[in-house]
C-alpha cells in the first residue's frame, strides 16, 4: 500500500488543517481521515461508558472495539459513535481536551495506529492530525505542518462554536488551546511537532483559500 499517495497535514487545533484537508480530498477525489476525531470519539465513548480518561488498560480495550463511522459530506464530516451522531458533541473544547489526555497514552495510540493506516486506499488519502507525518504515515510523499497563533486559533474556534450554537469565551479558549498545545508538544509518545521533511505554513494571517492554494501548489 506504500505506492498509494498520502498527504498529511499536521498542526495544532484551530490552525485550519481540517478544513483544508477536506477540501483537498474532495477536489482530488481522495479518501479523508480526521485522526483527531478518532481520539475525540474514543474520549466520548469513555465518558459514555464511565471509563476514567486515565485508565489506559480499559481505554485500550475500548479502542480495539470502538464502533465509529465517518460520513464525509460536501461541506462537513458527520461522525457516529455506536450509531449516535456525535458530530457536534465531539467538537467542543471540552471534548478536545479529553481527547488530548487520551491521546497521551501509549497503548491507546498503538491500538488506533493500524486503524488509521487502514484508511490508506486508492486513489489516495488526505489526513490531518498531530502525528500523521511523523508516526502514522512517515513515508507519505506530501507533508504539511500548519500553525497559527493561539489568539487567532481561539477566535476561529469561537466562530465555529457560535455557528453551531455552542457558547464559548475567547479568553477561556486561548487558555485551553495554550494548555493543550503544551501537553501535546511535551508528551513522550508522538509529540506535536513538524516532520523533518514537512513544509511549514503559518496561517495566522492567511485565509483558508490562501492556505488551500499553498497546499495545492505543493501537490503539483
Amino acid at each position: 500500500m506504500t505506492d498509494i499517495p498520502v498527504l498529511t497535514i499536521d498542526g495544532p487545533s484551530g490552525s485550519g488543517k481540517g478544513t483544508v484537508a477536506q477540501r483537498v480530498a474532495k477536489n482530488l477525489g481522495w479518501h479523508y481521515l480526521d485522526s483527531g476525531a478518532l481520539y475525540r470519539v474514543l474520549a466520548q465513548a469513555a465518558i459514555k461508558h464511565d471509563i476514567a480518561l486515565t485508565d489506559e488498560s480499559a481505554l485500550t480495550a475500548l479502542a480495539h472495539q470502538l464502533d465509529v463511522t465517518f460520513l464525509v459530506k460536501a461541506d462537513a464530516l458527520d461522525v457516529f459513535l455506536e450509531g449516535e451522531d456525535v458530530s457536534t458533541l465531539i467538537r467542543s473544547e471540552k471534548a478536545g481536551n479529553a481527547a488530548s489526555k487520551v491521546a497521551a497514552l501509549p497503548l491507546v495510540r498503538r491500538a488506533l495506529l493500524e486503524r488509521q493506516r487502514a484508511f490508506r486506499q486508492a486513489p489516495g488519502l488526505v489526513t490531518d492530525g498531530r502525528d500523521m507525518g511523523t508516526v502514522v504515515f512517515p513515508d507519505a510523499p506530501y507533508k504539511v505542518y500548519l500553525n497559527a497563533s493561539a489568539e487567532v486559533r481561539a477566535q476561529r474556534r469561537h466562530k465555529q462554536l457560535k455557528e453551531k450554537g455552542i457558547e464559548s469565551n475567547i479568553s477561556d479558549l486561548v487558555t485551553e488551546i495554550t494548555e493543550r498545545d503544551e501537553r501535546d508538544s511535551q508528551r513522550t509518545v508522538a509529540p506535536l511537532k513538524p516532520a523533518d521533511d514537512a513544509i511549514q505554513l503559518d496561517s495566522t494571517s492567511l485565509g483558508i483559500d490562501a492556505v488551500y492554494n499553498h497546499v495545492s501548489a505543493i501537490l503539483r
